[in-house]
């Protein structure tokens, strides 16, 4: 227990440069996935997104192998998966087949990539979990590239893709292009889940694609405030994940997920209190409305 709240070796940590750029990177890591979480929970992508972290783990399986860095095989990975989700998953009723078609391919190219690598076994077991360590300034420059073409491109189509997203028939209808939008949106998700495969890695990226944009959409019908509060909670659990994780040395992505789900459990108990004193306050006043009715 000692040593798992260490609090001196951790602020000692802190100092260190390699566990700045991590901080730096989690930061812009929770900053997209903020963003895009609401979208993906109100257009029902949870399972997308883990189909898509398959295949950004087969890319950086290759890129381990081919000696390039992490980053470029993921973000390769990730919008090859986003696309083929895009133009195969069309239809609703074959989205989740396809989904598990893709993530079944990505996950089993991976393992047969990571098989032929001969370095440490470390570096494999980074790619699934995640790896601070290996997180460098030139990760980083990439990294900040690629948040900054999502958010921009995310700001453009943000109001077609929500009115698509909250009512897909009438913006199509209205003469929205809801398909082309699914597929740049699906690629948008595949570059920010990229980003976080050498932070929480491939296996647990959903747990900041997914679980603070499902905890804000508890408490909040705003999509505004439901993305600001993904975006907070996403930063708490990125930033808090890794300053945890420092002193006992455990993989970064623990302390993650079980922050987000933290989260997660106390919104949804916000949610279940507001439920529960609305629906007293429903039955408190149904009687009076009847008596003055009468």
């Amino acid at each position: 227990m000692d040593k798992l709240f260490d609090f001196g070796t951790t602020i000692d940590l802190l100092s260190y440069p390699f566990v700045q750029t991590a901080l730096l990177a989690a930061a812009v890591l929770g900053l997209v996935s903020g963003a895009l979480g609401p979208l993906v929970v109100m257009r029902r992508m949870s399972f997308a997104v883990h189909g898509t972290a398959e295949l950004a783990f087969t890319g950086a399986a290759g890129a381990l192998l081919l000696g390039v860095g992490l980053e470029y095989g993921a973000l390769a990975g990730s919008v090859i998966a986003a696309l083929l989700l895009g133009l195969l998953g069309g239809r609703e009723s074959e989205r989740d087949s396809v989904i598990g078609v893709i993530l079944s391919f990505g996950l089993g190219l991976g393992v047969l990539l990571l098989s032929f690598y001969p370095g440490r076994t470390s570096n494999k077991f980074g790619i699934l979990i995640g790896q601070i360590v290996s997180i460098e300034g030139t990760n980083i420059a990439a990294l900040i590239t690629a948040a900054v073409v999502v958010l921009v491109v995310l700001a453009v189509i943000y109001r077609p893709l929500l009115f698509a997203s909250v009512d897909p028939h009438v913006a199509a209808a209205r003469g929205v292009p809801a398909r082309l939008l699914s597929i740049v949106f699906a690629v948008l998700v595949g570059i920010a889940t990229a980003l976080g495969v050498q932070i929480v890695g491939s296996l647990l990226v959903v747990s900041l694609m997914v679980t603070p944009a499902a905890a804000a959409v508890r408490i909040t019908a705003s999509p505004w405030r439901a993305t600001v509060l993904a975006v907070v909670f996403a930063e708490i659990a990125a930033l808090g994940g890794i300053i945890l994780s420092l002193a006992p040395g455990v993989p970064v992505s623990a302390f993650v997920t079980a922050i987000s789900f933290l989260i997660y459990l106390i919104c949804r108990y916000i949610a279940y209190r507001r439920h529960r004193a609305a629906r007293i306050s429903r039955s408190d006043v149904a009687p009076v409305a009847s008596a003055a009715g009468r």
